[in-house]
Parts: C-alpha cells; structure tokens; sequence
C-alpha cells in the first residue's frame, strides 16, 4: 500500500476497522489523482514521476519567502485538523499561489486541484496572509514609480 500511496497524488486517504466473525480488519478508502489520464500539468514546474522540486531553487528568493510562510501556515491548517499537510494542497500549489499573485477566492479555484470546497474552507486564510506580502510589494512598487516621477518631473 505505502508503494501505491507514493508513486500517486493521494487526495484522501478514509480508514474503518471492520469487525466481522472471522476477525476484524482494516479498509481503506483511497481516493487519488489519476495521472495517466490527466492532462498535462498547468504547473510551471516540470516534473518527473518521483522527481522532487527544490522549490528554493526555482522560485525568486522574494517568492520563496512567501511560499515558506504558507506552507507553514498549510502546516498550521493540517495540525488543527489532524490531517496530512498534502490533503490541503500540494506545494506545487502553493507556488502556483506565490506566482499567479492569488488575491481572490476565485484565482485559487484556478490552481489545478484547489476546487471550491477547498477555496472555502481554506482560501480566505491563504489570502490573508497572501495579501499582506502582496500588497507591501504593491506598495513599493508604487513608491518606487513615485521616485522616478519626480525626479524626471
């Protein structure tokens, strides 16, 4: 099962104890992103299959910062709820959130596999945090044009 469980982007994973008269066992319900029969990935990052991503490497170190918070935020959210970290979002997700700018519930829903529950159950805590980096850097990209104004003004 763990082989199954690695080698596929697991959405959930449900466990029950079935007690029967011969003995009690353990069912799993698996539920799992099909690879093969997907299309090609939206993400901006190419992948191979067991190839890991050193998001530190391919984001801008501005971007990676952002994408270090939240993913601790992720961290945070799965903690609460006693879940694994990947059944809120991948990180190939949450770097699509750093770089797509997300400011709004429905920029999220555009990120491949973050639906509407989970943009409702989650997005406005992304973008909360999101928006305080996004809009320091508005602001100095705002003043930044302000300079050049007045000096050439």
């Amino acid at each position: 099962m763990n082989k199954f469980l690695r080698s596929h982007r697991i959405v959930t994973v449900q466990r029950e104890l079935a007690n029967t008269v011969s003995g009690s066992y353990w069912c799993f319900c698996v539920e799992y992103i099909d690879q093969a029969s997907k299309p090609s990935s939206s993400s901006p990052f190419p992948q191979k299959k067991g190839e890991r991503i050193d998001y530190k490497d391919t984001l801008s170190e501005s971007d990676f910062a952002v994408f270090s918070k939240i993913r601790d935020l992720r961290k945070e959210l799965a903690l609460a709820e006693s879940i694994p970290v990947y059944t809120i979002c991948t990180n190939d997700q949450l770097a699509q959130m750093v770089l797509k700018r997300c400011s709004s519930l429905s920029s999220l829903r555009e990120i491949s596999g973050f639906g509407e529950a989970k943009a409702q159950k989650y997005g406005t805590r992304f973008l909360e945090l999101l928006g305080t980096f996004f809009n320091n850097e508005a602001k100095h990209e705002t003043s930044g044009t302000t300079d050049v104004i007045n000096r050439h003004g």
